[in-house]
């Protein structure tokens, strides 16, 4: 590793894992170790564990691991380098200037010039007279001057190559444009401007880095690339990890905050004085973009359309926000299709009631059950009646419970004894239902090891063995001349086992502590998280040599019968000989 060991000694040793961890993910102790709901995928039951003897971390249900900074380099979406160099100024610590190869840091500070350029450049034409098109479908759509600068809103020429030519005055070659995104190549070679004659919205992370843009064509218009085009994911770039508006909203939304559906919401919104509205760009709202929020807020309120397609997202967006602790409220507009229209057409005065009256997700899933159900009469009533268990049957809160089955026996006049009753009968389906799954999620594996090692499928026995040598060797350094004299690397039957036992040598060869930063770089976040299972498991705590040695002749009995087309001929004694006569030459150091 180019950085110098000490100093990324001293950068752990700064950074004790549980407390970078800690602002992330509520821990909880668990005898020597910490455990809590991991942030790296969607779970109810806690299978995140921190081993703070070794500095590391493993989730058993998706299998992430590592150390303090891969778990920087997953959380902020960083390179490993730059996890360290993060950590490092948190921490006080200068690293040395030329310890490390910073080519993609450069290629990522190279692509943040050109969008900064970029967006310059969109921004100085809309405030031309060539660009007065866009300027005025600006104005018509109701923003101010002042908010069209603060979002840093442009246009895009109907051009070809204008933003070509203006960044080459720049200094910038046509790879560097191709690599942010904002110059295409066309199928007979030549290169063009991705964004041609749209409105153009530079997406701005929360370090205040333009890192991409969205593009909308002018309304009535049929343009290539349909109604909106966005860059791509990029080196500082990831579609589903940010949100539009976030860099502003940050700043004002410690009670809550607005998810909205369009750009244009997020700017009239802020315009209104809401100044904590976000949207998701491009895609569905994921995961990571929870996670974001979460760092930020208590509260969410979802202003989605009321269509099936709102309804959808809204169920979408409630379940993947379960995980995070969010308190999650929905709005819907009345004969408005989104906030920028209601605004319009109602002020603001009126959109801040609505949003103030913001309803729990299991009002907002009694309400729209109703649909075209004539509630008015008796089959209709019942009809809803029997949704309406469901809903509230799926929902754990004991008292929101109670309280919506008081208030629905009430408004449609049934029995509230009748409608706890048929509330109750659901819950011990559900419960059923529940146990089931969960117990099969417990038989069955978390995830599949061979999807990082596809050879084990091929060699499950070798790789079994392969995968003790490799944990015994992390949790008993000392037994590197016996397995070194015994194995080397080439006998590994699996890719990666072969790689981690080769760097694992080299390391126990040089006398260096077995760390975990030490395969920082040189393996992905799954087979790290691998590696940190063995380095936890229990494969090295009771007769360690023994197993070690047993599983050695394991692999070298694999290895042979791989190799050797006759074997199948050989007889028992045959056999016997043979693989004594190998691990002999393995302890003159003849292989």
């Amino acid at each position: 590793m180019a950085i110098p060991e000490e100093v990324i000694n001293e950068i752990k040793y700064r950074n004790e894992i549980e407390s970078v961890i800690a602002p992330y993910v509520n821990l909880k102790r668990r005898g020597k170790n910490l455990v809590g709901l991991c942030p790296f995928h969607n779970e109810k039951t806690p299978s995140f564990t921190v081993y703070p003897e070794n500095g590391s971390f493993y989730c058993f249900g998706c299998g992430v691991g590592g150390d303090v900074f891969s778990f920087t380099k997953l959380m902020e979406n960083l390179d490993y380098i730059d996890a360290v160099k993060l950590l490092a100024e948190r921490s006080g610590i200068s690293l040395p200037e030329d310890s490390y190869d910073d080519s993609m840091q450069k290629m990522k500070s190279k692509i943040l010039e050109i969008n900064r350029e970029t967006a310059k450049f969109f921004h100085q034409y809309l405030m031309t007279k060539q660009g007065k098109w866009a300027l005025d479908y600006l104005s018509e759509r109701g923003l101010a001057l002042a908010t069209i600068k603060h979002f840093g809103l442009g246009a895009a020429p109907d051009s070809w190559d204008s933003l070509i030519n203006h960044l080459k005055s720049k200094g910038y070659t046509i790879n560097d444009m191709i690599q942010a995104n904002v110059v295409a190549k066309s199928s007979r070679g030549s290169f063009y401007d991705r964004f041609r004659k749209r409105i153009m919205f530079p997406v701005i992370d929360i370090r205040g880095n333009v890192i991409a843009f969205s593009g909308r064509a002018m309304p009535g218009e049929d343009k290539a690339g349909g109604k909106y085009v966005n860059t791509s994911d990029t080196l500082v770039y990831k579609k589903s990890e940010n949100l539009f508006g976030m860099n502003f909203a940050k700043n004002f939304c410690a009670d809550r905050i607005i998810l909205v559906e369009g750009n244009m919401d997020v700017i009239s919104l802020h315009q209104a004085g809401f100044e904590n509205a976000v949207a998701a760009l491009g895609t569905s709202f994921t995961e990571n973009q929870a996670k974001l929020i979460s760092r930020y807020t208590k509260e969410i309120v979802l202003t989605l359309d009321a269509d099936a397609a709102g309804k959808k997202a809204v169920a979408r967006a409630g379940e993947i926000l379960k995980s995070t602790g969010i308190s999650v409220r929905i709005i819907t507009l009345p004969d408005c299709k989104d906030p920028d229209e209601y605004i319009k057409k109602h002020g603001k005065e009126r959109f801040a009631a609505i949003l103030e009256g913001a309803v729990s997700e299991l009002e907002y899933k009694l309400l729209m059950a109703v649909g075209d159900i004539d509630v008015t009469a008796d089959d209709g009533k019942l009809k809803y009646l029997a949704k309406a268990a469901e809903i509230i049957a799926s929902n754990d809160d004991v008292m929101a419970r109670d309280l919506y089955i008081g208030k629905l026996s009430d408004k449609y006049g049934v029995s509230r004894t009748a409608f706890q009753t048929k509330v109750d009968e659901l819950r011990r389906k559900n419960v059923r239902t529940k146990e089931k799954r969960e117990i099969s999620a417990a038989i069955a594996p978390k995830y599949n090891p061979s999807d990082i090692n596809p050879d084990k499928r091929l060699y499950p026995a070798a790789a079994a063995a392969e995968e003790a040598v490799i944990a015994i060797l992390l949790q008993h350094p000392d037994f590197y001349e016996e397995a070194s004299s015994k194995l080397s690397p080439d006998d590994m039957l699996t890719s990666l086992n072969r790689r981690i036992y080769a760097a694992l040598l080299k390391l126990l060869e040089e006398g260096r502590a077995v760390d975990v930063s030490y395969f920082g770089e040189m393996l992905s976040s799954a087979e790290l998280g691998f590696l940190v299972s063995l380095l936890n498991s229990e494969k090295g705590e009771k007769n360690a040599l023994i197993v070690l040695k047993d599983s050695i002749s394991v692999i070298l009995g694999e290895s042979f019968r791989k190799n050797s087309p006759d074997i199948k001929n050989m007889s028992d004694e045959d056999w016997a000989e043979s693989m004594k006569k190998i691990i002999e030459n393995k302890q003159k150091g003849k292989f």
